[in-house]
């Protein structure tokens, strides 16, 4: 079971992303984008902190902390991938925005296929052997394939099978899930989530990227006067990323093959899978914070 996966690695990574984007497809109607119109200062900044912001923290994080290798790449996969599906829903417990959630997803999920490639290319290279080059063309027909063509026709099922499209989208979205969980599975049975050669150094350091990206995102929405309610929505869209694309992206880079051990892709992996558990917490927690904060009587 364990070489059949490793032989298919390439196609579990292409279900789980599918899947969880076809379900993300069949609850977004084009009205979810008039937050683009409504709001537009808030949507900007929402897509700033995403494509710029995270990547500038993402570099410096691993300037500062001395981050090599697998650890470094993965650093950099997740500031190239944009927000999760995930994000709406953690949005909308924690009270945020969510149609503004929506559209900055919507929108950097689109915008990844440009900025995706040349994130990856910029902070990734001095880490990889001489020779290597980026396939950015092949990372680019991923991202249409696997990712904007299931949110398109997603979309379709919403509007011409509004009445089955919730059924639709639990069904995809539980489905991706259980392919990460086959994902994650897989490889702890093949040896390939080693915590004590990855190192709790590591994984503090992950852990805290993730804190100061969202509390810089916090920061940086209210420089910019946004209201508690939009920032919480930005804030969760920084923190809950799309953790299947950058699964997708390993393979991609990384490729598994049977009766070879690789350490950089193996530590890519573990970084990305550690970062998506880390990422549901941290979620939680925020969730947590703003109800209490919601429901705290303010003093007068």
């Amino acid at each position: 079971m364990v070489e059949f996966y490793l032989q298919n690695e390439y196609w579990f990574a292409v279900f789980q992303l599918v899947m969880a984007m076809f379900g993300m497809g069949a609850t977004l109607t084009v009205k979810d984008f008039r937050e683009v119109i409504t709001e537009p200062k808030a949507v900007t900044i929402g897509n700033l902190v995403q494509l710029l912001l995270v990547p500038i923290i993402a570099y410096i994080f691993i300037q500062t902390a001395g981050l090599i290798g697998g650890v470094a790449i993965g650093v950099a996969i997740i500031a190239a991938i944009p927000g999760g599906t995930s994000s709406n829903m953690f949005t909308f417990f924690a009270g945020g925005n969510v149609a503004l959630s929506i559209s900055v997803t919507a929108i950097t999920t689109l915008a990844c296929l440009i900025s995706t490639p040349l994130i990856l290319d910029f902070m990734i290279s001095q880490y990889m052997p001489a020779n290597f080059e980026l396939p950015r063309g092949q990372i680019m027909s991923e991202i249409v394939w696997t990712l904007l063509l299931p949110l398109a026709i997603g979309m379709l099922v919403l509007r011409f099978f509004s009445k089955y499209a919730p059924v639709i989208a639990r069904f995809s979205i539980n489905a991706s899930l259980l392919g990460i969980v086959a994902i994650v599975v897989m490889s702890a049975l093949a040896g390939r989530l080693d915590v004590e050669a990855f190192g709790m150094a590591n994984v503090l350091w992950v852990t805290a990227l993730l804190v100061v990206m969202t509390l810089i995102a916090w920061l940086a929405c209210r420089l910019m006067g946004l209201n508690s309610v939009d920032s919480t929505a930005i804030e969760m869209e920084v923190a809950v990323r799309n953790v299947n694309l950058g699964l997708l992206i390993k393979t991609l880079l990384f490729p598994a093959v049977v009766g070879q051990v690789d350490t950089v892709g193996n530590m890519v992996l573990f970084t990305l899978l550690l970062y998506g558990t880390v990422q549901l917490l941290m979620g939680g927690g925020l969730i947590a914070y703003r109800r209490i904060t919601a429901s705290t009587p303010k003093l007068v």
